[in-house]
């Protein structure tokens, strides 16, 4: 099965943070924020009927393959009350997750536009005292001050991105976390049944996928001085909650 890459320009929505400077991440950046603005506005994928037949793609298509890989980051780490969360590649989280009943204040930060204005304009219709805004920019440029954050989440996106610029992400996670704050993350477990045919269908619809063994990224943690607290196995992703030194 052959994988055309897909060839676009860079997106006005990374324009505000990365403007006409190279940037060595910006084809990867570029591709994912296509990748989901296509997704959330609901525009169709052309993807080659041989992947069309894959059961991940039937799985994908209806929803199911999403309820699989989602990453419950609450079990091992569910903001408390007036904690303050920032919320790393959201998405819409803010009306998924169940904020407003942990009552924890909720910051974002969020590399497509489409859920980024989408959020903007929902969110404090539904709690304007916990929904703090989300800024549009990529996880290894956080636009948020120091010390700021009790918790910081960032799911269902570590695999897009080579371990090189995780080790930004995790430096910059560490700036704006108070001491003793707490970092989840999940990072796919190459092993999984169907890591391999999701990664093939995530290529297809515009983001390569990096497949890194775990060692890796215990390896990664390690070197920006943190440590694992807790880690949980999903179908797809494993959990990692960690605090840094």
């Amino acid at each position: 099965m052959s994988k055309e890459r897909r060839k676009e320009s860079p997106g006005n929505q990374l324009a505000n943070f990365l403007g006409d400077r190279p940037d060595l991440w910006q084809s990867n950046l570029t591709a994912v924020a296509h990748r989901f603005n296509q997704e959330y506005r609901r525009e169709p994928f052309d993807l080659p009927d041989e992947v069309k037949q894959m059961p991940i793609y039937q799985e994908w298509v209806s929803g199911l393959l999403a309820a699989k890989i989602a990453s419950p980051f609450w079990n091992i780490a569910q903001p408390k009350k007036q904690q303050r969360c920032l919320d790393i590649g959201c998405g819409v989280s803010f009306l998924i997750y169940p904020w407003r009943e942990w009552e924890a204040v909720f910051y974002g930060q969020e590399i497509s536009q489409v859920a980024h204005d989408t959020l903007n304009a929902r969110g404090p219709q539904l709690n304007s005292k916990l929904f703090k805004g989300v800024q549009l920019g990529p996880a290894h440029q956080l636009r948020y001050e120091p010390d700021q954050f009790d918790v910081a989440i960032a799911t269902g996106f570590s695999c897009y991105y080579p371990l090189a610029y995780w080790e930004i992400v995790l430096s910059e996670v560490k700036r704006v976390l108070k001491p003793g704050g707490v970092f989840v993350f999940d990072v796919i477990d190459p092993e999984s049944a169907i890591a391999e045919n999701w990664a093939i269908l995530e290529t297809y619809l515009g983001a390569e996928v990096f497949l890194e063994p775990l060692t890796s990224w215990q390896n990664l943690i390690k070197t920006v001085q943190a440590r694992v607290v807790r880690k949980q196995s999903g179908e797809l992703f494993q959990l990692y909650k960690v605090q840094f030194d």
